[in-house]
């Protein structure tokens, strides 16, 4: 059995919202094993990329606080550490590819000069020259396959295209060799032949390193392609945790089922069904399981209790009242 890289326990986040205080992350509990890819999937929304910046508490406080919980990350708990301790690990032991690399990067510096920075933060620049630096960026321009890495390392980040971007961001997450990457939508806003490339040269390097990752995404063909266990998320809840072979097979959560009925498939003959109804309002959430509102299959209890996530079967995990 692979070793536990990352074990979230119970973490609970909210924004204060005016006078309501709206909870975005309610009582989140997963591990994440040395060399898995783990995907987080749900609506927009839901509170996956949340749970990503808690991880490293990078949640903005004001108007965000993590309120309840522990992220232990190699028998440390992150949200104890002093800030001083934690900036050893953030980019260091714990990458991180943001969702949107345009607005990521700084648009006046060079590419070249922000993932250089990236390594000098971490590493003890006495022994290392400007020379030996700039050939280990070039290195791992390389490693993500860039043609022209010298020509790349000069370039503004207004210069390049989104994926050489999402490629750039990809090279300042593994400059240090992190033992977990964390990819926030790393495909999002891409073209379906630039989404296969990044694909294709994540799944590559993770294997070369054998460093785990959180992939998150509403794209189920993406987790269906790269993830070895998936958890479900809606309205800041993880209402399902199962290998992703268990999920597509025999998804156990109406809000699971759902989805993967909500997606298009070419050997399809029949016409998609859409998930009835809106999500709540987080200002105003129902009473009881918060999908039961939109749950074809919801009963009186689902509408009066919250069901907590339970194991169904061996590694299967579903927060529903049908179990």
């Amino acid at each position: 059995m692979n070793q536990v890289l990352l074990d979230i326990k119970n973490l609970t986040v909210r924004f204060n919202n005016n006078q309501t205080p709206v909870t975005a992350v309610a009582g989140l509990s997963l591990t994440i094993n040395q060399g898995e890819i783990f995907g987080l999937v749900g609506e927009s929304g839901c509170g996956k990329s949340v749970t990503a910046l808690s991880i490293l508490r990078l949640v903005a406080s004001p108007p965000g606080q993590i309120v309840a919980g522990e992220i232990v990350w190699k028998e440390r708990d992150l949200l104890k550490l002093p800030l001083s301790e934690l900036l050893k690990i953030r980019g260091k032991e714990i990458g991180m590819i943001f969702q949107e690399p345009m607005s990521s990067f700084n648009p006046v510096k060079k590419i070249g000069v922000q993932i250089s920075e990236a390594y000098e933060i971490h590493n003890d620049m006495n022994i290392l020259s400007r020379n030996d630096l700039q050939a280990k960026v070039l290195e791992v321009l390389k490693q993500v396959e860039i043609q022209d890495p010298k020509r790349f390392y000069d370039s503004y980040p207004h210069e390049l295209s989104g994926g050489m971007r999402q490629r750039a961001m990809i090279a300042m997450a593994l400059i240090n060799q992190p033992q977990l990457l964390i990819a926030d939508e790393p495909t999002t806003a891409l073209d379906v032949t630039v989404q296969a490339q990044i694909l294709d040269l994540m799944l590559e390097l993770q294997r070369k390193t054998e460093m785990a990752v959180l992939l998150i995404t509403h794209n189920l063909g993406i987790v269906a392609e790269v993830a070895d266990r998936v958890g479900v998320m809606y309205l800041g809840k993880l209402v399902e945790l199962t290998d992703v072979y268990q999920l597509f097979n025999q998804p156990l959560h109406p809000y699971t089922q759902g989805l993967l009925k909500s997606v298009p498939s070419l050997l399809q003959t029949e016409a998609l069904q859409a998930i009835p109804g809106q999500i709540p309002d987080p200002d105003d959430l129902p009473n009881g399981c918060y999908f039961a509102p939109r749950c074809p299959k919801a009963m009186d209890i689902c509408k009066q209790q919250q069901p907590n996530i339970r194991e169904f079967g061996q590694g299967h995990q579903v927060a529903c009242w049908l179990y």
